[in-house]
């Protein structure tokens, strides 16, 4: 185990500069006979191909060792990953896989990468006779994370794999089994815990704030069902679940790491849908969550409210106030007291405001360097998993409360 508390983010090794969601869908059957040939399900088909999407940065060249495969090339992966090796001091992009070879072969072009290293999801298992590839960043939808997983620890490869881990509690201890016998790490693409603003709110709530009592999260966007962003997030079957997988998982996160501990019972309730495109997940859900400490967290989640990412910590001292509190950039703190606020704050749209994209390609390349404990880790992703199915249950059951009290779960690392 690392010194770090298991709920603390860290930024071991990089410079700590003050700084600052997509998915690949597949295209139809692409995939499919290695998937089937593998015994893994087949992946959707008829799900069409994405568009290509703007760059917002170009990419600086540097000698950075560790190589990064990504697999999925979606907006996230475009306009927040690719841009962020360029402030990597340990990690470059190495290989590019895609359902759609040709915007493989543009963003190759742009970031200097040969034909020889694009992959389709249909040859992706070849990446083992890859070279230059050390780890596989899975940037796909959920339901797929845990097949490409398994696929990448049998190509030799270390795995970072978006959140939410996967959408069963099975699928995680799948990923991590496979992630042991391989002898290859898995970390979870918690970018949060490598956010400068993050730390100090830590930092303040270990602090500055007396006894931690009640903390309040809420995070929402609103859907747009023409963008090929959101197609998949309204399908159970790729998502795995709606607003509470995708944003939720910010705010059972975030409270963990906040209280730094985990809570010993929840409650979920899911609001009746208010349009037919919702019919599969939940559009709105809101739960609580109840600590030993006695603390309480109220927590929403909505996919059909004005975008927004927003936690409350109220202590017996003072109170501390994220607004926005998960964002890519502009994340804020305020510390305040009576008639006493004081806040930290990132800018928007300068080179650092990527940092904690950049910072978390970097600890991968690290850990594996140093042999250092993750601070993602699979089981730290399984957690979240395992309380989101928990609020599910709540959820469908007459908002029953649900025990979560299972033990500590880092003792399973």
């Amino acid at each position: 185990m690392s010194s770090h508390s298991p709920h603390k983010p860290v930024n071991a090794g990089r410079r700590h500069v003050l700084g600052a969601l997509g998915a690949s869908i597949l295209a139809g059957g692409a995939g499919k006979a290695v998937a089937q040939s593998l015994g893994f399900p087949a992946p959707p088909a008829g799900l069409g191909k994405r568009p290509y999407p703007n760059l917002l940065r170009p990419m600086n060249d540097g000698p950075r060792k560790f190589g990064y495969a990504i697999v999925g090339l979606g907006k996230y992966a475009v306009n927040q990953i690719l841009p962020a090796f360029a402030e990597c001091e340990y990690a470059k992009v190495t290989a590019l896989v895609s359902g759609d070879i040709n915007k493989a072969r543009r963003l190759g072009k742009h970031y200097g990468i040969e034909e020889s290293h694009l992959y389709t999801y249909d040859n992706f298992d070849k990446i083992a006779q890859d070279p230059e590839v050390d780890a596989v960043y899975i940037i796909l939808p959920n339901s797929l994370h845990a097949d490409f997983t398994e696929r990448s620890f049998r190509a030799g490869k270390h795995v970072l794999c978006e959140k939410p881990m996967a959408v069963t509690v099975e699928e995680c201890q799948r990923m991590i089994t496979a992630g042991k016998k391989a002898g290859k790490k898995l970390m979870i693409g918690y970018r949060c815990h490598f956010d400068p603003v993050t730390h100090k709110a830590i930092e303040l709530a270990r602090t500055s704030i007396g006894k931690p009592q009640i903390i309040t999260t809420d995070n929402g966007d609103n859907t747009d069902p023409t963008d090929p962003t959101y197609q998949w997030r309204l399908t159970r079957s790729l998502s795995g679940g709606g607003a509470l997988m995708d944003l939720g998982i910010y705010g059972v996160n975030g409270s963990r790491y906040m209280l730094n501990e985990d809570p010993i019972e929840v409650q979920a309730t899911i609001m009746p849908p208010s349009d037919p495109m919702f019919r599969e997940i939940d559009e709105t859900i809101v739960w609580i969550m109840k600590y030993r400490s006695g603390a309480v967290a109220h927590g929403s989640a909505s996919f059909n409210v004005n975008a927004m990412s927003r936690f409350n910590l109220q202590g017996t001292d003072a109170s501390l106030r994220m607004d926005p509190a998960t964002s890519y950039w502009c994340n804020s703190v305020s510390h305040c007291t009576t008639g006493d606020t004081h806040t930290w704050s990132t800018p928007m749209f300068t080179i650092p405001a990527l940092n904690q994209f950049s910072a978390q390609l970097d600890h991968l390349a690290i850990s594996v360097a140093n042999n250092t404990p993750l601070a993602a880790t699979g089981e730290e992703g399984m957690q979240d998993v395992r309380l989101i199915q928990a609020m599910y249950q709540s959820a469908h059951s007459g908002s029953r409360p649900v025990s979560t009290d299972w033990g500590d779960w880092r003792k399973t690392i």
